[in-house]
């Protein structure tokens, strides 16, 4: 009798109860869906076109050249000839307009993969709204705690894993969601796709994008699971969006960075992902590259789930 009474919820039901509830709370804040579209909106279309880095190595930057005619004796021709050879300023002024506009091709190809800098930017766009939009899901479950929904979940049957992967799960989805449109808006404002993309490109996409998402949701819950307040996932984002950002490839090579910097880049997760995306979508499809990429996303992914699963069992508490 006490055997048929025994309850044992379940895992997929919670979860996918929990995970509702967290979208149908960030669609009714039409406001906040706005600001994190503009945001990276804003970001590629001053920083993105103001750094106009092509603009560098262009004829341009040569303003108006002023070479006057030159004159070489025609004995040091080889065959030489007789007399005296004038070469107009004008000729030599545009072949070296030629000759520079050549080498700055060549010098952001070698640098950036890529010849526009700003599909090399927008790209990185991607992983700065991932990074943006996992953050906030550390905040999300201390305001369920001051408002005493967690404590009420608590107590329910619900695995305390369902309520940390509803969280994981809802900043991945919504990372995923808003990954698309800036993609979406890059290629309005001038994304110059590689000829190796397809559509199904997009699903390699968003699989990276779901893999450093559970990562860094774990990582951000992990640090709130205790919290009351909300300065300390506020502290904690501002003390590691800079570092993340920065010490990675989402806006310059890291090859041409100090070798400390480089260390770091090596290690942090948000390489991993741009560099994915990149290979997906702007560069010629390096299979073995993009494959070390998803295992180093998979891998960290797993490991931090792990982690905040633990926790959870640990730490979630009334």
């Amino acid at each position: 009798m006490s055997g048929a009474n025994e309850y044992h919820p379940s895992m997929l039901r919670g979860l996918c109860a929990l995970t509702v509830r967290e979208l149908k709370k960030w669609l009714k804040d039409p406001v906040m869906i706005l600001m994190l579209v503009l945001q990276p909106l804003i970001w590629m279309g001053l920083l993105g076109k103001s750094m106009n880095i092509n603009a560098i190595f262009s004829t341009n930057s040569l303003g108006n050249l002023e070479i006057r005619d030159v004159k070489i004796p025609g004995s040091l021709l080889n065959p030489p000839v007789s007399g005296v050879i004038v070469i107009p300023g004008t000729l030599i002024a545009q072949q070296l307009q030629q000759m520079f506009s050549d080498i700055g091709a060549k010098i952001m190809q070698n640098t950036f993969g890529v010849t526009d800098y700003f599909s090399y930017m927008a790209v990185g766009m991607v992983s700065m709204i991932v990074m943006t939009t996992t953050m906030f899901s550390g905040m999300s479950i201390v305001w369920d705690r001051r408002l005493g929904f967690l404590d009420k979940v608590v107590s329910t049957p619900v695995p305390r894993a369902a309520i940390i992967f509803a969280k994981v799960l809802n900043a991945t989805l919504r990372a995923i969601f808003q990954a698309t449109v800036i993609l979406a808006l890059a290629y309005l404002l001038g994304l110059q796709l590689s000829s190796t993309f397809t559509l199904l490109n997009l699903l390699g996409v968003y699989a990276a994008i779901f893999l450093l998402g559970v990562g860094l949701s774990s990582v951000f819950i992990a640090f709130s699971l205790r919290s009351t307040r909300m300065e300390r996932p506020m502290q904690i984002i501002s003390l590691i969006t800079m570092p993340l950002m920065f010490a990675s490839n989402t806006f310059f090579p890291i090859h041409l960075m100090p070798d400390w910097i480089q260390a770091v880049a090596s290690v942090n997760p948000l390489t991993y992902l741009t560099d994915a995306v990149r290979q997906l979508t702007i560069l010629p499809l390096d299979a073995s590259k993009l494959a070390f990429d998803f295992m180093y996303l998979s891998a960290f992914a797993a490991i931090l789930a792990a982690i905040g699963i633990v926790l959870s069992w640990r730490y979630l508490t009334r």
